[in-house]
Order: structure tokens, then C-alpha cells, then sequence
């Protein structure tokens, strides 16, 4: 009788992790399945790519079975005045805004207001009847069209297949035709409105027929500009109101304000000789964007690139979908929702070994061989360099933070994950 419920509270306390468990510290790494001594590596190769310059500081958290195993910063926020690097830096996060958009296209349909698989135009009428790219000039950047097969839909946007190019970190011809429509990745806006951009996009041609291949893109820029039409709310009041309020993320902002903005980290970049210096402005094909985007006042909200955010908080975010759509009582999503999210969404299309879901990169059992991540995992990054993953059969969320434009050390990333897997325990 003993025996039977002492099964039955674990099975009790392990349903607790599945549908709401809130991220506390543990007690000591083993007893989360961690081994200390294992994890002292990652403080020694942190400080090791600090010291040979390849990064300036950083910040890395790692949690199972929603407990905190690893927590801290390493190095410096500035390197000419030695302030170290903070837990509590706001990190620009760039494309890590498009899991966020894409929640919040989920919550929209799970409220019934849309489906997947309904066509943008429905929408926003300017999609109707595109056209897809034929052949392309790169001397004069003029080009031809054919009528696109199918209208784009919601469901394409979400897994990168539409035919939406990128503007300005895209293909030499998405770069050339949306420049010349002052079409931007997302960053830096001031005057513009993220409607009358997206009506531009519309009326210019696909890279590709819808559905036929993947193509990183504008589309969750689009998907952000369809919960504003939808909602009826502008992106920031319902990524405020519906995911970051219900989940206690404080730091997670489209402008950061004032009062936290000695807390919005430095941004380096490497120089011509490797070097890391500060940036003073990102270029984004041929223009200048000022590190200090974040603290600009805009009404551009950019859901595939316009988020700043902490380590914790998006960690957060990301516990919530481990835990099936719940966090702390609050439910966000239903918890099959995050199934379809987190699952093959593209069929036999090309993406490497992996695939991909409604908005990550989804890891496949082939993908698993190539490293230490169990098949099912699901991740995504920023462009200056942040990235995440989050491991269901380990019920691990691991992130590892940097601010660096264009680093050629990349390689660091994949140690970082190799080094989390290595310290597993149990």
C-alpha cells in the first residue's frame, strides 16, 4: 500500500512539471541529474573565449525538470572600462521575437479568430493574386514574373515555406527588389507603418511558388502585421497583455525604457583583425542601424526581429512551452498546440537533417545523430548572438547569450550545447 502512493505522488509531482512547473533554483545540480564537477566546464570555456577574444562576455542558464542547474555571467559588458557582464543584461534578440509572434498566432487560433490554413489575403487583401519571381537582372535589378500557383497562407508563414524573401540579410535578389521598395528586416523603423510595409511586400514578387521550398523571411514580420489586424491591438500591447504579463516577463520589451537602459548590453563586432571593438552601427546592406535601436521610440514593431529581452525571462517563455502551454498556473497555449508547433510541419521539404515546425527548427532522429540533442528538440536563435534549445525527453532549456555582430567564432555555440549535454548525470 506504501508502495503504491509513493507512485502515485511521483506520478502527481511529475505531472506538475508537465502542465505548469515555474522555474526555481535547485538545491545542487545532482539533483536535477547534473554533475557539479562536469558543469565547472562550461565556467572554464566561457572564460577561456574570453580570454582568447572571442567574446566579450555572456550570459548562459540551463534548467530541467524546471529547475535552475547553471545560472551566470562571464566577462565583460565593456571591455575598456572591465564592467562585467550581468545575469540581469537586456539582450537584443532578434529573431528569437519570431517564437514569440508565433504563440501569439497560435493563441489567435486557438481562440477561434483564424486557421492555419486560410490564406493571408483573408486578411489583408493587397496578397491576393502575387506573382513569383522568374528571372532576375543584378545589373539594373529589373525582373520578370509568372502568377503564383496558390495563394500564401497563415501556416506558410509559420514554417518559412511561403516564398517571402528577406530584406536586407536575404538573396542579392530579394535584397534588390525589396530595397527598392524601402522594405527592411525590421530594425531601426521610423517612418513607416507595419501595415503600409507589408501592403509593399504584397504587391512584390515571391522568391519561389508558395509551399515549394523553405526560404527564411520576412514571414513572421507579416505574422505580426496579421495579430495586429486580427487582434486589433498594436504587437507590443498583445505580447504585453497575453504572454508577457501572464508569465511575469518584466524584461522583455520592443523599446526598452528609459530606466532600464543603463541594463541593455554592449554590442561588439570583430574587426579586421579579429578584434572585438564596439559596434557603433549594424549594417544591414548598405544601411545604418544604430546599436541603440532598442531604446528608440517606434511604432514599427517587427515580429520576426524587434524583441530585447534577459536570459531569464526568456527562459520563461520557453519553460511554458516545455511545460505543454502552461506556466505557473497560466495557461497560454493548449498543449496541442505546442505539439503541432514543435513538430515536422514541412514534410520531405530540404532543411538539412532537421526540419522544421511552426516556428522552430525542429531536430529529427537523423538530425539527433549529428549531436548530443535528443530527436524532438526544438530551437532557434538571433542574429547577434543568442541562441536557445529546448530538449522534451530531457525536459531541458538551455540558453547561451552573447551581443556580437557577425562573429566568425559560431563555434562556440555548439560547445556550449556539447558541454550541457556532457554534465547529464542521471
Amino acid at each position: 500500500m506504501k508502495k503504491h502512493f509513493f507512485l502515485f505522488v511521483l506520478a502527481i509531482l511529475q505531472l506538475a512539471v508537465v502542465v505548469g512547473q515555474k522555474i526555481v533554483p535547485s538545491a545542487s545540480p545532482e539533483s536535477a541529474g547534473f554533475s557539479a564537477e562536469r558543469l565547472k566546464r562550461i565556467d572554464h570555456e566561457m572564460n577561456d573565449w574570453i580570454e582568447k577574444g572571442w567574446m566579450q562576455g555572456g550570459t548562459a542558464l540551463i534548467i530541467r525538470n524546471g529547475k535552475i542547474v547553471y545560472y551566470k555571467a562571464a566577462g565583460y559588458n565593456d571591455l575598456d572600462s572591465r564592467t562585467p557582464m550581468q545575469k540581469e543584461h537586456i539582450f537584443r534578440i532578434a529573431s528569437q521575437t519570431k517564437a514569440i509572434t508565433s504563440v501569439a498566432i497560435m493563441i489567435l487560433f486557438e481562440e477561434g479568430k483564424l486557421l492555419l490554413d486560410d490564406p493571408v489575403s483573408k486578411y489583408i487583401p493587397a496578397f491576393k493574386k502575387q506573382q513569383v519571381l522568374d528571372k532576375f537582372n543584378p545589373s539594373d535589378t529589373t525582373y520578370t514574373t509568372t502568377p503564383a500557383k496558390k495563394e500564401i497562407t497563415i501556416r506558410e508563414l509559420l514554417t518559412h515555406t511561403s516564398g517571402l524573401g528577406y530584406a536586407q540579410i536575404g538573396s542579392k535578389e530579394a535584397n534588390a527588389i525589396y530595397a527598392k521598395h524601402d522594405l527592411t528586416a525590421g530594425l531601426g523603423v521610423q517612418e513607416d507603418k507595419l501595415l503600409d510595409a507589408m501592403n509593399r511586400l504584397a504587391k512584390l514578387p515571391l522568391m519561389h511558388q508558395p509551399g515549394e521550398k523553405w526560404t527564411y523571411g520576412l514571414n513572421t514580420d507579416l505574422l505580426g502585421c496579421l495579430v495586429e489586424v486580427i487582434s486589433g491591438m498594436s504587437l507590443d500591447e498583445f505580447f504585453r497583455k497575453r504572454i508577457f504579463e501572464p508569465l511575469g516577463m518584466k524584461d522583455t520589451y520592443f523599446i526598452v525604457p528609459k530606466e532600464k537602459a543603463t541594463r541593455l548590453a554592449n554590442l561588439y563586432r570583430e574587426d579586421s583583425t579579429g578584434k572585438l571593438v564596439k559596434a557603433t552601427g549594424n549594417m544591414l546592406n548598405g544601411k545604418t542601424i544604430t546599436p541603440n535601436y532598442p531604446l528608440e521610440v517606434s511604432t514599427y514593431y517587427s515580429g520576426g526581429a524587434g524583441l530585447s529581452s534577459t536570459i531569464y525571462d526568456y527562459a520563461v517563455f520557453l519553460q511554458m512551452l516545455l511545460n505543454n502551454g502552461m506556466y505557473n498556473g497560466k495557461r497560454i497555449l493548449s498543449r496541442n498546440a505546442v505539439r503541432m508547433m514543435t513538430m515536422n510541419q514541412i514534410g520531405d521539404l530540404s532543411r538539412g537533417d532537421d526540419k522544421f515546425g511552426l516556428g522552430f527548427q525542429v531536430v529529427t532522429e537523423r538530425g539527433s545523430a549529428r549531436t548530443p540533442a535528443q530527436a524532438g528538440t526544438f530551437s532557434w536563435g538571433g542574429a547577434f548572438a543568442t541562441s536557445y534549445w529546448v530538449d522534451p525527453k530531457e525536459k531541458m532549456v538551455m540558453l547561451f547569450y552573447r551581443q556580437l555582430q557577425n562573429t566568425t567564432k559560431g563555434e562556440v555555440v555548439e560547445k556550449f550545447r556539447a558541454l550541457t549535454y556532457a554534465a547529464i548525470n542521471d
